[in-house]
């Protein structure tokens, strides 16, 4: 689990969050879309939580841009 965690910009379907967790966690992006989804049944705050994931998780882009210099 070296990873750092960046949404990715391949393999996104919104956000990328559930790819990025996915990859940081060397598991399939469907087995954690899928956990997502069956999430959503139950009570609680996973949606907050995933617009949290979006906004504090940095872009591939910019965390490589910034590891770079």
């Amino acid at each position: 689990m070296s990873r750092k965690l960046v949404r990715p910009r391949e393999g996104r379907m919104i956000a990328g969050v559930c790819a990025g967790l996915a990859r940081r966690f060397n598991t399939s992006p469907f087995m954690v879309r899928l956990l997502f989804l069956l999430s959503l049944l139950l009570p609680g705050t996973q949606v907050i939580v995933y617009v949290v994931l979006w906004v504090l998780m940095p872009n591939e882009d910019r965390y490589l841009a910034s590891t770079q210099h």
